[in-house]
Formats: C-alpha cells, structure tokens, sequence
C-alpha cells in the first residue's frame, strides 16, 4: 500500500494506492504542518482517521508533500510521528513547493507560486527546484494568502478602514470581539487556519471595491516580495497552486499584468496529478 498526501496548515489530502497502482482510498484530514503544531496534535489528526488507521500496518511507502516542510528539523520531526504509526513505511517527505512543480506536469521552465492558507515561491529550471526565501510562516510572511487576508480584515474592522455596509455583513458572519479574536491567535492550535477562514469572507465578497482593493495589495507584495525575487520571472510563465489562486484568477491576471509577467497556468488540488505520477 503507498499514501500520497498533499498538507498544508488546513487540510491535508491523501490518496492510498494499492499494490497495482489503483486508488484505494481518497480522504482528508486536518492539516499537518509541523513547523505550527506539536507531535501530539499531528500524531492525533493521523490516529483519528479511520481509513488511516485501519491501514497503518499495510503501508510501505509514503509520499508526503507539505507546508512547513522546508527545513531539517520540522522534516524529522514529522518523520517521527509517521514512523510511530506507520512502522512498516519508507518514508518520503517533500516541502510543498515540490508538490505544486509536480502538479503542473511541465518541463518548461517557470516561477511556481503557492497561494492557499500560507504562500510561498520558487524557480523550477526545468529539473530541479530553487528557492531564494525561505518561508518563515504566517506571522511574517504569507503575501496574498488566506492567513494573510484574514489579518487584513481583522485589522481594517477594528482601525475602522473598512467601508460601513462590507463591516456590517462582515460582523453578522464572525464573531469579532477583542476575547475571541485573542483567543483564536494567541492561545488556538492553530492560528493561522484560524486566520484563513477569516479570510475566506474576502474573497466570497471579492466583487466589492473594498475587497478588490485589499485582494490587489496582498498580491502586489506578494509580486514584489517573492516572484521578482528570480529574474526569471521576467521571460518565464508564473505558476500557481492552491485554493486561493484558483478563485483569483482574474486578479492575479490582472496584477501579473501590471508587471508585465505571464501567467502560466493554475492548479487547484495537486494530489490526483502527484497520486497518478506515484503510482
């Protein structure tokens, strides 16, 4: 049996593959991100699944692809909780950046970009990945992602920024007083998912003046920060993967144009196309 899993902070994909290639399963768990939870939080999200649990013992291989996953220290310390369960597994663990090349299925060269909870960037040369920032998570970094645009909100609500009748509808779908705005990011697990969902509201409202505004500027510093980072990007298609690419196409579009850069394609869920190359 192999498991093929994309994570990022909210979710994590997985597929299981039999012995012949075929899907055994599809399921999703909470995400795994170990550079933002501890061992027993990871170790629980995993235990908890039903499907993951009943087939701990059968799998030999693991192909893990996820957020957080760019250093040494949160890749063994991942490593450790899959090799507590998974005690017959090879285990592979990749950064998630890995995951997005591989989903786009492309040998031509490109800046690929991840935009989903968090955000992040790098080159592909056509063989192997570059990277010129490593990402130091949600607090700091994390340009034109889900966290990113719930703090815009949060902030914009109580610096009274945001346009009356948006911070109405705003307040109706969220509970937005100081205690649980506290709660939620400084003693919640998980934080920036907590920050995402927020987030969530701007870009189902994203047809707004406001929203575009807000959407724009995330994406801007998101250009400025990362992509123009690789000279590359100048002649080469820029790629995406995640969820909050998807439902920004036409503003990324847009902003991508004001920089006279190319918009290569866009990838929604990478794990089919990284199940279909494992297998």
């Amino acid at each position: 049996m192999i498991l093929v899993a994309d994570s990022g902070s909210t979710k994590t994909n997985w597929i299981a593959l039999n012995n012949k290639g075929e899907t055994y399963f599809k399921i999703d768990t909470k995400g795994l991100n170990p550079a933002v939870f501890p061992k027993e939080t990871l170790y629980d999200r995993i235990i908890s699944k039903k499907e993951l649990n009943e087939i701990r013992d059968k799998v030999e291989k693991i192909y893990f692809y996820g957020a957080g996953c760019g250093t040494k220290t949160a890749t063994n310390y991942l490593r450790e909780v899959f090799e507590e369960i998974f005690e017959n597994a090879d285990i592979e663990i990749y950064e998630d950046t890995i995951a997005a090349v591989k989903s786009l299925q492309t040998k031509t060269p490109g800046v690929v970009c991840i935009l989903g909870t968090g955000s992040n960037c790098s080159y592909f040369d056509g063989k192997e990945t570059h990277q010129k920032v490593i990402s130091l998570g949600y607090i700091i970094m994390d340009d034109a992602s889900g966290n990113y645009y719930g703090k815009e909100l949060i902030k914009d609500y109580y610096f009274n920024k945001m346009p009356t009748e948006f911070a109405k509808i705003f307040a109706s779908k969220y509970n937005l007083s100081a205690d649980e705005i506290k709660e939620n990011l400084y003693k919640s697990d998980n934080p920036n998912t907590y920050l995402a969902q927020v987030g969530r509201f701007l870009i189902e409202n994203k047809t707004s003046d406001y929203a575009q505004k807000v959407i724009k500027k995330g994406l801007r510093a998101f250009v400025e920060n990362q992509i123009l980072q690789f000279e590359e990007s100048k002649t080469s298609p820029i790629y995406f993967v995640g969820s909050i690419a998807h439902f920004l196409h036409n503003e990324i579009v847009e902003v991508l144009n004001e920089y006279d850069l190319k918009l290569g394609k866009i990838v929604r869920h990478p794990i089919v196309t990284l199940a279909q190359n494992h297998a």
